[in-house]
């Protein structure tokens, strides 16, 4: 097998997990309530926290990577989603219910999935970057459809402790397979980007290093606020209000869990698509245009929600919802490597990425205050779909990307 595609291979199989760690409190929700006692405010919030720390990990693990190289902190990542998966099997209180499901599950699934598949496709790709960062996105969503309806049949009752058990396990023997694996880079298997056979003329030129004072670039620089603002919004709009509270809004509905379930994993199946399709335009198109396009989408959807009854338009929304849940990560990651250089993307898109869980962490905080105090998720619903509306325009004020010169392609 070519060595740049088991590269492909292993870092999807982490971001699986990842996606199915990440995916684990919107399916445990219910179940905890009743199991635990706590309130949904409180296990929402417990959520939130966990997806802040994913943001936090965002940019702690992108600055490592681009140091040290994936290899060690996805395997360091890996490690602690086991602990916190395990331990918290056995959690009874609330300090541990933040402690685990908040900030140590946050921070290990930070470190191992929320910027590596934008450090992996920067160091090991060129010409089809777009289409590997499609890919990676691609497999987030395939987590979704392959541990939701897994994680909901096995978490009835107290049961949900069992399948935290499960992702604990399954993290830590996944350890060892993606450290003795995955390479940092092609170089050090002999290899060029995209897996071309390694120029000898090119074999002892040191790969780019980062520019350790990107960050003073960035936060002056309009682009990265713009970027982040965005990715925010995306944040708040897909796995803040959607994926944490959807099922919960079935259930309002008088929709079983497992039906709520399959309306997610419908938008999993559906956002392999669409990420797909978006890596694959975002190597030919205009990136801003994508993005802008991607969030006026999303935007009408969230609009439309509340008025949709239960059936077949559910069905429909969740197929159209899902074409357009991640599609925004190859854009945001092809601009952020044009404007910053690919040395750099671990960095500053941890920066952004945290910015999108900041998004969601608040979306799905104030979704859970919303539901609690109106008895009702339609206003929460709204005010997500004019913020959508709102990104699509700040994503046309991004500066158009233009053609690298041939030095700037050497060094990215």
């Amino acid at each position: 097998m070519n060595r740049a595609w088991l590269t492909v291979g292993v870092t999807i199989v982490v971001l699986l997990l990842a996606a199915g760690a990440r995916s684990a409190p919107g399916v445990f929700l219910k179940p905890m309530q009743a199991d635990t006692g706590f309130t949904l405010t409180t296990l929402s919030g417990a959520v939130s926290v966990g997806l802040l720390l994913f943001g936090l990990g965002a940019p702690l693990s992108g600055s490592l990577m681009d140091r040290h190289g994936p290899r060690r902190v996805a395997s360091l990542g890996l490690l602690l989603v086991a602990a916190a998966f395990l331990a918290s099997a056995f959690l009874r209180t609330e300090g541990q219910l933040y402690a685990l499901w908040g900030v140590l599950s946050g921070l290990g699934t930070g470190l191992a999935g929320s910027v590596l598949g934008a450090a992996v496709a920067a160091r090991w790709f060129r010409a089809r970057r777009g289409l590997i960062t499609g890919v990676f996105g691609a497999a987030t969503s395939a987590g979704q459809l392959m541990f939701i309806p897994l994680l909901t049949l096995a978490s009835g009752g107290q049961d949900w402790r069992l399948a935290s058990a499960g992702i604990g396990l399954a993290a830590l023997a996944l350890t060892p397979v993606f450290w003795l694996l995955l390479r940092d880079r092609p170089s050090e298997v002999g290899l060029g980007l995209d897996g071309e056979p390694l120029d000898p003329a090119a074999a002892h030129i040191p790969p780019p290093q980062p520019d350790r004072s990107v960050m003073r670039r960035a936060l002056t620089s309009r682009d990265f606020w713009l970027l982040s603002a965005t990715f925010f919004v995306c944040g708040a709009t897909s796995n803040g209000i959607i994926g944490t509270h959807f099922i919960s809004y079935c259930n309002d509905l008088g929709l079983s869990a497992g039906y709520a379930a399959g309306m997610l994993a419908v938008m999993g199946a559906f956002n392999f698509v669409g990420t797909l399709g978006s890596g694959y335009l975002t190597d030919r198109f205009d990136p801003r245009v994508l993005l802008a396009a991607y969030y006026a989408f999303r935007g009408l959807s969230l609009l439309l929600l509340p008025a949709l009854p239960p059936g077949a338009s559910l069905g429909a929304f969740a197929v159209l919802f899902g074409l357009d849940y991640i599609a925004t990560v190859p854009p945001t990651v092809a601009l952020t490597a044009r404007r910053f250089g690919a040395a750099n993307v671990g960095t500053v898109y941890g920066w952004v990425f945290f910015a999108h869980q900041l998004g969601a962490a608040l979306a799905t905080a104030l979704g859970g205050v919303v539901r609690d105090q109106l008895g009702q998720y339609g206003p929460a619903f709204l005010a997500a779909g004019v913020l959508a509306l709102l990104a699509a325009g700040l994503a046309l004020g991004v500066t158009r990307p233009v053609p690298p010169t041939p030095q700037q392609a050497a060094a990215n």
